[in-house]
């Protein structure tokens, strides 16, 4: 490869053909090839690397603590669980129907894998999604009423294709921040897609979030396009006896 060859490829950022291109030509000369067939060649190589570029730059602004997948998923450990009904949702139908998913169950029983998971395949199809931990959620939405951003905050969170918010449970909130929320899910019903985990059946959502007439107003459009699972089964991370 020339010096001006060198340039214009870096320049022109094609990373992956400056990287495979005197192997390319060295194959072509080879096996003949025509110039289509080494052009098609080189496009392709730069057009995968680039996928594969963004998706894992989708990955990582997700901020997925683990690449769970669906593929290593324990279900035969976990009897509580349809394997069936959590695949037919892993063909991402439910994102461009705004549709909701909330996973109920104990502590430990595969909630934040199963949801991890689904977003993980999300990610990988081209979907924006952010992971973020209930408590951590609520953080934001409190240290945001000092700065007064709580809308950008909100307008942050409500553009992201898949949301993700795991271990919704009881947690010391304030009315302020039970607000906000109600707001974010507002502005997210029918418009993108949200997975919830949590260990609280629907009728404890009143003790945990408080005013009775926000709650049911949040149910009702959380639940209205919603696929709730309830796991009902045993801890994944039941200790091994020595």
């Amino acid at each position: 490869m020339d010096d001006d060859l060198d340039q214009l490829l870096k320049n022109l950022r094609l990373t992956k053909i400056h990287e495979i291109l005197d192997e390319e030509l060295a194959r072509a000369a080879k096996t003949q090839s025509s110039y289509t067939e080494l052009l098609s060649r080189l496009f392709r190589a730069q057009y995968l690397w680039k996928q594969q570029c963004s998706m894992e730059y989708r990955i990582r602004n997700a901020k997925l603590p683990e690449r769970w997948t669906l593929e290593t998923f324990p279900f035969k450990k976990q009897p509580g669980l349809r394997a069936k009904t959590v695949r037919e949702l892993a063909q991402l139908d439910f994102i461009p129907r705004a549709e909701n998913i909330v996973l109920i169950g104990d502590p430990g029983v595969g909630k934040t894998g199963i949801a991890s998971a689904i977003l993980l395949k999300a990610l990988e199809n081209g979907h924006g999604g952010r992971f973020i931990k209930a408590q951590d959620l609520f953080d934001d939405m409190y240290a945001s009423l000092a700065d007064r951003s709580s809308r950008l905050l909100i307008n942050r969170l409500v553009r992201i294709d898949v949301l993700l918010i795991d271990e919704l449970g009881y947690l010391n909130l304030k009315p302020e921040q039970c607000n906000i929320f109600f707001k974010l899910m507002d502005e997210r019903y029918r418009r993108k897609a949200t997975i919830i985990t949590t260990n609280l059946d629907y009728d404890d959502w009143y003790g945990f979030l408080g005013n009775k007439k926000m709650v049911e107003a949040l149910l009702s459009r959380l639940r209205h396009q919603c696929h709730t699972i309830k796991i009902d089964g045993p801890s994944l991370r039941t200790p091994k006896i020595q």
